[in-house]
């Protein structure tokens, strides 16, 4: 298991085949407080889940790559983890003020 720095735990409810996409607001779900993203993708093969990792990637400014999905592959429920260090740079501490303002409405 990586070090607890190493790695941001992001609980999200989807949306899929949303009108208008978007990233925030905070939907209590069977994972805790979840991120709300709405995504324009249909919840078919998949596509409903990698719009919404791509959306949480680029809501977080980290490249997609970066994002994994752990649980939830067929839910709207999903838990992703974010590899917060990579090339020997750390952007930990932005993506979980970013991550605290899209969900909580905190500044």
């Amino acid at each position: 298991m990586p070090p607890p720095d190493t790695e941001l735990t992001v609980a999200v409810r989807v949306k899929p085949a949303s009108a208008r996409p978007m990233v925030g607001g905070c939907h209590e779900g069977p994972h805790g407080p979840a991120l709300v993203i709405a995504v324009h993708a249909p919840a078919v093969d998949g596509r409903a889940t990698e719009a919404a990792r791509r959306a949480l990637a680029d809501a977080l400014d980290v490249p997609p790559k970066w994002v994994s999905l752990r649980v939830g592959a067929n839910s709207r429920d999903k838990v992703f983890t974010v590899d917060v260090v990579a090339a020997g740079r750390s952007v930990g501490s932005g993506a979980r003020a970013r991550l605290r303002r899209l969900r909580d409405g905190a500044s």
